[in-house]
């Protein structure tokens, strides 16, 4: 019997997929869970076939759920959807472990593709994103500002462009406010950038919010 976990904090989504999944697979086990902290549980105390995960979700991101996710069990397979379009964000969820990126907006027609394909062992990834692997591997290739910040660093610079302040970042991803200050100041070297209006100004320009 499949065993599929699925991860969105909107109701609506978890109801949608889990009809496209039924229709598909009629005889699979699929559970939901709305915020990262429970899909983390749930994803290591069960065994489970493939988890589908949204990027943003209350507290946690799904980028950090998906990290925590591989350390224990890396050979599941995770498929992170959003809302964000394939270039602000699969190549860096491809790195972090997952095994494919769906853009919400086209899931409906890729979702099953992509479980068929991660549960042979491999990766699910779409023309767009195969040429933007290409285009990483290029060392003559420009880089965006925000590709030189490493997985925790992006997480914070997130947080900083919508608004959060250090000590609620440092409360949503357990951590010191000192370390998120010591983020924060890497990010502003890294990006060239001089204030938190900067930063959210950015991250608008380029879709990442």
């Amino acid at each position: 019997m499949l065993r599929i976990l699925i991860a969105d904090d909107h109701a609506i989504v978890r109801k949608g997929l889990r009809q496209l999944l039924m229709e598909e697979y009629p005889t699979a086990l699929i559970e939901e869970t709305g915020d990262a902290e429970s899909l983390i549980n749930k994803a290591l105390q069960h065994e489970w076939d493939v988890v589908i995960c949204d990027m943003s979700m209350p507290g946690r991101s799904g980028l950090d759920a998906l990290r925590q996710i591989k350390q224990s069990v890396p050979s599941l397979p995770v498929l992170i959807m959003s809302m964000h379009p394939e270039d602000q964000y699969a190549l860096r969820v491809l790195k972090a472990g997952a095994s494919g990126y769906l853009n919400k907006e086209s899931i409906h027609d890729e979702l099953i593709h992509a479980i068929q394909t991660v549960l042979l062992g491999k990766r699910y990834i779409t023309t767009s994103i195969a040429e933007k692997l290409a285009e990483a591997f290029n060392a003559g290739s420009d880089r965006q500002l925000h590709e030189s910040l490493s997985d925790r660093e992006f997480d914070v610079f997130k947080l900083l462009a919508t608004g959060k302040s250090v000590s609620d970042i440092a409360l949503q991803l357990s951590l010191s406010v000192t370390t998120v200050s010591t983020y924060r100041s890497r990010i502003m070297d890294k990006m060239s950038m001089r204030s938190n209006a900067e930063l959210t100004r950015y991250a608008l320009e380029k879709g990442l919010i």
